[in-house]
């Protein structure tokens, strides 16, 4: 039986999002195909090896009863590594390839994939040159903000119109993330993503509909159903995203022309490639509800797999069940393993 490493919590910002989606994939594992090994990083990046509840991650009650361990160890503990590390440390190469030196197979994207889907501008500008549509953006530094400010609203405003989105360039769940529609909620905004990323990127807000599918599959890729996000919030935000109280609708099968919807679902396969993605992603786009022009927003190489979540959920849509999804992402991992190492 081989032994699937579960690896949670980490040190990013999006610490308890990781534990929500490790708990239901390890409620979700077949346990007659797989043993499955928990492993919890703490915040302060501490590595743990976690024997007792399932229900007590989420809580993170487990860091209690977990016995300290060496990060080397993972390999001696299990014989795959599925990481379920949303953000920095865990999302964006870093322990991709840690897992690459310590020649372990693992799932999802590699070093390269994982850095440039994390990166937001390092995203966007692969895909303006792959031709695949996107909505204006401005890079800042968080250096230029606290040296000076009122200069970098200035060129931003020179460039672009109000509304526009602040975002830290590495980061997900929407941490960070501000909706600006003037000069003093643009220095709010700034100030505000520049504490977690010192790349951020100021996008063109567009009046849209967001929308996502996800992507399986190595060579030979695979999209899955369109989902529609309606947030009853300003935006699709981290409260949205992970708790079932504020309202939230999701749609799957997005209602879309299907000239549209068929549209999304290609791009999402060229995007994907476009970033040298393996395993699994989540693509998300916008929709302009004026022109019906869609635009690619980003990647998300280790997408939220709560219960909650858009990624499951568009598989199961289109006959791909939770236990039956993370099986073949498991088979994938080994796929690109076993093909890099015996070219």
């Amino acid at each position: 039986m081989k032994r699937i490493g579960v690896i949670f919590g980490g040190r990013s910002g999006e610490h308890e999002v990781s534990l929500m989606s490790a708990a239901s994939v390890l409620e979700a594992i077949d346990r007659k195909k797989y043993e499955a090994v928990m492993v919890g990083i703490t915040r302060e990046g501490c590595w743990k090896h976690f024997e007792g509840a399932v229900s007590d991650i989420a809580s993170g009650a487990w860091e209690r009863s977990a016995r300290e361990i060496s990060p080397v160890q993972i390999k001696e503990l299990a014989d795959f590594a599925l990481p379920i590390l949303h953000g920095p440390y865990g999302e964006d190469g870093t322990i991709q390839g840690f897992f690459e030196m310590l020649d372990m197979p693992y799932a999802g994207c590699g070093v390269l994939a994982s850095a440039l889907c994390m990166d937001k501008v390092s995203a966007k500008k692969i895909f303006q040159k792959e031709g695949i549509p996107t909505s204006r953006y401005h890079l800042v530094y968080a250096e230029d903000v606290s040296q000076d400010v009122e200069a970098v609203m200035d060129e931003i405003e020179a460039e672009l119109p109000y509304i526009v989105f602040v975002k830290p360039s590495n980061m997900g769940s929407s941490v960070g993330i501000s909706k600006v529609r003037n000069r003093q909620e643009l220095r709010e905004a700034l100030m505000l993503a520049a504490k977690y990323d010192r790349r951020i990127i100021v996008e063109q807000a567009v009046n849209c509909r967001e929308v996502e599918t996800g992507v399986i599959g190595n060579h030979h890729l695979e999209a899955a159903a369109v989902g529609e996000i309606t947030a009853k919030l300003e935006f699709y935000d981290y409260t949205a995203k992970y708790t079932d109280d504020v309202g939230t609708e999701i749609t799957i099968p997005a209602d879309l022309p299907e000239a549209t919807y068929e549209e999304i679902r290609s791009l999402a396969v060229r995007a994907y490639r476009a970033l040298d993605c393996s395993g699994f992603a989540r693509v998300d786009f916008f929709v302009d509800r004026d022109t019906g022009e869609v635009y690619i927003n980003e990647i998300n190489t280790i997408p939220g797999l709560t219960k909650y979540s858009m990624f499951p959920t568009m598989w199961k849509a289109v006959g791909v069940p939770f236990d039956k999804l993370i099986e073949r992402i498991v088979d994938l991992g080994y796929e690109r393993y076993h093909a890099k190492n015996n070219r």
